[in-house]
């Protein structure tokens, strides 16, 4: 596994989410699109399991001290990525399931954690 290095948090994020993509496409999910831009936010990955389309946030970490991946997409994280994923869905429709994960790449040993249905829209 390599590990995540970078100049800058861009470059950092921008090698991370390719692991991610990596990773997600050895796990059998198929990419869609990445870094899909809103006007309330940024989906990092968004990829297809099966009939689901599945909308990926990606999270670099050095390490877990502070929490882990979910602990690190909170409320307020979720709620621009749901609306930035439902103005996806307007401009391309979708009739199947749909769902949020949330990957983690760690340096060194913790390497990656994917976690699938990390949230839901709800409220």
């Amino acid at each position: 596994m390599m590990g995540v290095s970078g100049n800058t948090s861009r470059d950092q994020g921008e090698l991370a989410e390719k692991q991610a993509r990596k990773y997600l496409e050895q796990q059998g999910l198929r990419y869609v699109a990445n870094n899909v831009r809103g006007r309330f936010g940024e989906l990092d990955l968004i990829m297809r399991h099966g009939e689901t389309l599945v909308f990926v946030e990606v999270r670099y970490r050095r390490s877990g001290r502070f929490g882990g991946a979910l602990a690190s997409v909170d409320r307020n994280k979720q709620r621009k990525l749901i609306t930035t994923a439902l103005g996806y869905l307007q401009q391309h429709p979708h009739d199947g399931p749909c769902r949020f994960d949330v990957v983690a790449i760690g340096e060194g040993a913790d390497g990656i954690e994917w976690l699938q249905n990390a949230f839901e829209l709800s409220e």
